[in-house]
């Protein structure tokens, strides 16, 4: 089968979301966001758009309908994205997790580690936006101040994590930037919306395996520990922070909820009709009710629970009320970021605290 010769296309794009049915994973993406076509039993992840290898979307609309979302990366890079930006994987992952269970505590490495150490061209910082939290849920990052590998080291391996890491109470509607480096976890009861740097590259702490809680050899485990402790940036103290708005009106709140260099993420609640320009590829999911969308003289719904890519090249998408969605996209963080919310009348320091790099 020949590659079309065609471009995206200004239509949103539709891909497969693979799933991971680790042990922590519950119901809950479907109960309670209303998500179809899961498999049965526990569902951890959707991974919502994917270029990760073994869990790379397919296009399942448009010209491309049954490619892998990469072909899309190789062959029509600036429409897909943005006019000049190259790179060898489609620039952000996003997942629903469903933490029923509470996460193993693991860290991904930064850019430079992950070169380094793991002969891949990329780390992962990510961001978790929390949608649903059980009264009192909890999420550990980062480490205490003054904690040392040799104490982490002990800590870890007696399983006394709150010794060395940092507890932080988790509310809905909260976000927190997750540098690479950074020692974290959440759960149990915690529904989130991640958003990341492409990559799977990561190193934990149980002695067990988050995909099915079998089990490590103690030489395996004390392997992976230091593994991690190697990878381990002991300085990022991430904490939740609430957003900023962006815009407020009749119609339409759109907030500014996490951005630094590889990621921006806002969430727009619309009562009437919010028309967006888009010129970078923008990763649109729906956390509420079905919502319609247009984009020129298309229209159509995206269901509960369901996510689109707006290709560089759509120009303008208009979201109808009532509506909430996030948008996830690869900032320019001054025109994109820092200079509009500037305008609305946030502070510097504010806006600083929303990533990295602003």
């Amino acid at each position: 089968m020949s590659l079309p010769t065609t471009g995206p296309g200004r239509l949103p794009l539709h891909v497969t979301a693979p799933v991971a049915q680790h042990v922590f994973g519950g119901r809950a993406i479907a109960d309670r966001l209303g998500r179809r076509g899961l498999p049965a039993g526990p569902v951890a992840e959707t991974w919502e758009v994917s270029d990760v290898v073994g869990m790379v979307s397919t296009v399942t609309s448009g010209p491309w309908a049954g490619r892998p979302l990469h072909d899309l990366v190789e062959t029509c890079p600036d429409e897909l994205v943005g006019r000049g930006w190259r790179d060898d994987v489609f620039p952000v992952l996003t997942k629903f997790i469903d933490a029923a269970g509470a996460l193993p505590v693991h860290l991904h490495p930064d850019d430079a580690t992950a070169r380094r150490l793991e002969s891949a061209p990329h780390g992962k910082t990510e961001a978790w936006h929390v949608l649903d939290a059980a009264p009192g849920a909890t999420a550990l990052c980062g480490t205490r101040d003054g904690v040392d590998a040799d104490r982490l080291r002990d800590a870890l391996l007696a399983g006394d994590f709150d010794a060395v890491l940092r507890r932080l109470p988790v509310r809905a509607g909260q976000t927190v930037y997750v540098p690479g480096g950074t020692l974290h976890s959440f759960g149990p009861d915690t529904l989130v919306y991640e958003i990341e740097q492409t990559s799977d590259v990561q190193q934990q702490a149980m002695p067990w395996r988050m995909e099915d809680g079998s089990a490590l050899d103690e030489d395996t485990w004390r392997a992976n520990v230091e593994a991690l402790l190697a990878e381990w940036d002991p300085d990022p103290r991430p904490v939740f922070r609430p957003g900023l708005d962006l815009e407020v009106g009749d119609d339409a709140t759109t907030t500014v909820l996490t951005a630094g260099p590889y990621f921006a993420l806002e969430r727009w609640q619309v009562t009437g009709r919010l028309h967006r320009p888009v010129t970078t590829a923008v990763v649109l999911s729906n956390v509420g009710a079905p919502v319609r969308l247009a984009v020129g003289d298309h229209h159509e719904i995206l269901d509960r629970a369901s996510t689109v890519v707006l290709p560089a090249v759509t120009g303008e998408v208009v979201v109808e009320g009532p509506a909430d969605v996030l948008a996830g996209y690869l900032p320019d963080l001054d025109r994109d970021v820092r200079d509009p919310l500037l305008t609305a009348g946030h502070g510097s320091a504010a806006i600083a605290g929303l990533g990295e790099g602003l």
